[in-house]
């Protein structure tokens, strides 16, 4: 007998437990089966067990808090929900945004997810309740089971900081851990799994056995396409001046069979290819140069620089190099990567290497995500990215950024390449009435490009602020004429600019919202929603600080009471971050 189809009218653990029962059962079975509920159909009868039910013993309550900057938190979350919900517990899922601190004292189960962002900050949208869990007014939890679970990168020194720090905290507070705490690379789905299932059997009631939900009026949920498009490269186009000293892309994506469904905020997962030479230079100093195998599974699929304290453990115990050894006994091994790469381990401390060494250093290649500049009701089946190629030097070689120099150098008007949709649901549009200000320097203009030919397609009626910033006015100002069109139809009401290069004194775009500070608190005041996108480090603070002075200033406020009007706006989700 065939499955009953996922497109059936049934929950997903529906489906399952019907194709456990029908699909083993014989064709006179299933014919009774049938016969049966349409005779009881027809009479109008219900079905009732032979022998009155034992009242049903209710769901024990397991509170789930996620700390998301990419989604990946939020996922296993709702992972999380469905394999609780079939082990006697009713999960709450709680956004670490909109957490309530008090409210975790009544729990008696407790999960946090929580992901580390950059060098070892909390997601973007969760920082006023970490800041709260942390600070000295935080209640205590006697009593509460809990487990965390850490997502993170180990190309960052602070690899899972934020999960680690609330596990502790946690703790302190009196919690009752009953599931240890695991830690997550970017390769995270089965370690994840894993944990889930292990953290479930801890926290279930004793003798719940497991419970498979049946509510025939559900529908299952809609759910982003996954998959993986091969895309036609239809425009690759540096934004810059040939004599500024940047190199910006503006890349047009054609799809065979429609443009995945994404939305003004959305991002693309492009799946990048590592630099051949790079990889040659590698393998040479490896002493694998002839390797090809290797060399076509380091080009496409491994993470061939990322060097990581994980990596010099590895490299040590894998080989026994004693100045390696030495280097981590002492200390030194976190300052000595920053700013290195794997090819400098190799490098400063060779020693004789095989194939499975050599790719035991590595990683999968990880997909880069970059927000979608474009709105499909104005540009089609297409999408477009704005990409800024990344090129430094340190520690006397010349390094480049993995995925921006294989779209800068490598990818060609006509060619392809892999790219999948993320879906964002924290950086999204307003209503159409609503006035939106958008603060947006470098690439980080890219989602409000988006966002301002949404509004021109949907002749919006609210009002459109944008701030940016770059270097030069000549050199440097992307999608220039895509501004002044949108300024003379209406799709945007102002711009602000700055320009850091042209002046005596560098100017950002968080001195420009200080300037209007006036009428930047008089949209605020009128129910605009802020958005910031782009630099985490440093920008993005400025900008948070910048607005809060104007607070303080405009409103003469305190400056604790001005924090806490931009408190509100982030409780009011009207303050909303993209950053990385």
């Amino acid at each position: 007998m065939s499955p009953i189809p996922k497109t059936a009218p049934f929950a997903e653990e529906q489906i399952d437990l019907l194709n456990r029962v029908v699909g083993t059962a014989s064709p006179v079975q299933r014919a009774w089966l049938a016969g049966f509920l349409a005779g009881l159909d027809a009479s109008g009868a219900a079905l009732v067990p032979a022998h009155p039910a034992a009242p049903a013993r209710p769901a024990e309550p397991l509170t789930i808090v996620y700390a998301s900057e990419s989604g990946n938190s939020e996922k296993l979350a709702g992972d999380l929900a469905k394999a609780a919900r079939k082990n006697g517990l009713k999960p709450t899922l709680i956004d670490m945004a909109d957490l309530d601190l008090f409210a975790l004292v009544a729990a008696k189960r407790l999960v946090v997810i929580a992901a580390t962002w950059g060098e070892g900050e909390p997601p973007a949208r969760a920082i006023r309740a970490y800041n709260e869990l942390m600070g000295e007014g935080a209640p205590r939890l006697d009593g509460v089971e809990f487990g965390v679970l850490a997502l993170g990168d180990t190309a960052y020194a602070e690899f899972c900081a934020i999960g680690k720090k609330i596990d502790q905290r946690l703790a302190a507070l009196g919690g009752k851990r009953v599931a240890d705490r695991v830690d997550c690379d970017l390769d995270y789905a089965e370690p994840a799994a894993r944990w889930i299932d292990d953290a479930v059997k801890a926290l279930a009631p004793p003798n719940a056995g497991r419970v498979i939900e049946v509510d025939f009026g559900a529908k299952p949920a809609a759910t982003p396409s996954t998959n993986i498009f091969d895309a036609e490269i239809t425009e690759h186009v540096d934004l810059n001046s040939s004599r500024s000293d940047k190199e910006t892309i503006h890349l047009a994506l054609s799809f065979e069979g429609g443009a995945p469904a994404y939305e003004p905020g959305d991002s693309l997962d492009l799946y990048p290819e590592n630099d051949p030479a790079y990889v040659d230079e590698l393998l040479k100093i490896a002493g694998l140069a002839g390797d090809e195998k290797l060399r076509t599974e380091f080009i496409t699929s491994r993470d061939v620089a990322t060097l990581s304290l994980k990596t010099v453990e590895t490299y040590a115990s894998s080989t026994g190099h004693q100045y390696v050894k030495a280097l981590l006994e002492q200390g030194q091994a976190r300052e000595w990567i920053a700013g290195r790469q794997l090819i400098d381990l190799i490098a400063t401390f060779p020693i004789a290497l095989d194939a499975e060494k050599l790719r035991a250093l590595t990683r999968p290649l990880a997909p880069r995500a970059y927000s979608i500049a474009s709105s499909r009701r104005e540009v089609g089946d297409e999408a477009h990215l704005l990409i800024s190629a990344v090129r430094y030097e340190s520690h006397g070689r010349a390094r480049r950024g993995v995925a921006s120099n294989f779209v800068a150098e490598r990818l060609k008007r006509g060619g392809h390449v892999r790219v999948k949709l993320k879906p964002n649901k924290h950086f999204a549009l307003p209503a159409a009435d609503k006035d939106v200000i958008m603060v947006g320097p470098g690439t980080g203009v890219a989602p409000f490009r988006a966002f301002v030919q949404e509004r021109r397609a949907t002749e919006a009626k609210g009002r459109s602020w944008l701030f940016f910033g770059d270097r030069t006015f000549t050199h440097d100002f992307l999608y220039q004429l895509d501004w002044q069109d949108a300024l003379k139809d209406g799709s945007l009401t102002r711009m602000d600019v700055a320009f850091s290069r042209d002046t005596p004194e560098k100017v950002y775009v968080q001195h420009k919202l200080w300037e209007r500070r006036a009428d930047l608190i008089q949209w605020l005041e009128g129910g605009a929603y802020f958005y910031v996108c782009g630099d985490a480090k440093t920008m993005a603070k400025d900008v948070r600080a910048a607005l809060a002075r104007a607070y303080a200033d405009v409103k003469g406020l305190s400056p604790e009471a001005a924090e806490q009007a931009v408190v509100t706006l982030e409780r009011e989700k009207r303050y909303l971050q993209d950053t990385y």
